[in-house]
């Protein structure tokens, strides 16, 4: 592969059904709930977009038109807001969508698994190195952590996955590796396996939902059978990747929030909400005097 310092691309798998969190999600993406007054999908957009990223590549299905909408102009909002001198607001709203950022879109026709929407943004991706971004998972990080990874990628010029330590019982929710310590919280991947059994899993560094990832990592999903579940798992194809180049575990410096969980969706709304502005202090005044039964 060329050397290749600056990350350009990011997709973001959002075709899921959000099954956890119905029925709030029968008629709205799940990626489009709010965790305080921003949507699930606009924190990792602004991650990627600190990260250096401008090209941000959507893998959509039946009912996620939301999400397109909500990253586009919307004239009549602006023109409203600028007629009331609401000018925060105004300059809140096209600080979503600025000048610098481009938007795609492509459908993944049927639910086939994470490697499955990866491949399906290949053509949108090209030959070029590009981040994979869940936005299950809501990621706070100084720096944020898909800046950090990317970092270790310019050292690198090899894939990176983040990764962090969980308990041997949750090794079923995730994919899995192990491999040579090579530097300060940076591993060469041995091996890697998607979801197993806590008395079979390599380690307990379990992948998180960001990736960044070189252009060959195509060839090897595209080549994979079905796996858990009967669908075409990313973790195949990056373990397929494996045999041809590096692949790198980074364990990030900051705090994942499982929002794909009601129980993680929960911590997120409540820790964001104690260290929002606005509505920090209101709030922790409230949770101090809340009577719990």
């Amino acid at each position: 592969m060329n050397k290749v310092t600056t990350l350009k691309k990011a997709v973001f798998p959002v075709a899921g059904l959000g099954t956890r969190f119905l029925p709030a999600t029968k008629a709205q993406p799940k990626e489009m709930l709010p965790v305080v007054d921003k949507p699930l999908i606009q924190y990792a957009v602004e991650e990627a977009y600190a990260a250096g990223i401008r090209h941000m590549i959507f893998v959509t299905g039946r009912n996620k038109r939301a999400i397109e909408d909500h990253f586009d102009t919307a004239y009549e909002l602006e023109t409203e807001l600028e007629a009331s001198q609401k000018l925060d607001l105004l300059a809140l709203v096209r600080s979503m969508n600025p000048s610098d950022m481009d938007f795609s879109y492509v459908r993944q026709p049927r639910s086939l698994g994470l490697g499955h929407a990866v491949l399906c943004a290949e053509h949108l991706v090209g030959n070029e190195p590009f981040a994979v971004l869940l936005a299950d998972d809501l990621m706070v990080g100084t720096p944020p952590v898909l800046a950090q990874m990317a970092a270790r990628f310019a050292e690198l010029q090899q894939s990176v996955l983040a990764v962090q330590e969980v308990p041997l019982a949750h090794t079923k929710r995730y994919g899995m590796v192990a491999g040579e310590t090579i530097g300060d919280r940076l591993m060469k991947v041995s091996k890697m396996v998607e979801k197993p059994a806590p008395e079979v899993a390599p380690s307990r560094m379990a992948v998180a939902g960001r990736y960044i990832l070189t252009p060959a990592v195509f060839q090897h999903i595209r080549s994979q059978p079905t796996g858990v579940g009967g669908e075409i798992q990313l973790t195949d194809g990056i373990a397929g990747l494996m045999t041809q180049e590096a692949v790198y575990a980074f364990q990030y410096s900051g705090k994942r929030y499982d929002c794909g969980s009601k129980e993680g969706f929960l911590e997120a709304t409540v820790e964001l909400a104690l260290a929002h502005p606005e509505v920090g202090e209101h709030f922790r005044n409230y949770l101090k005097n809340l009577q719990i039964p």
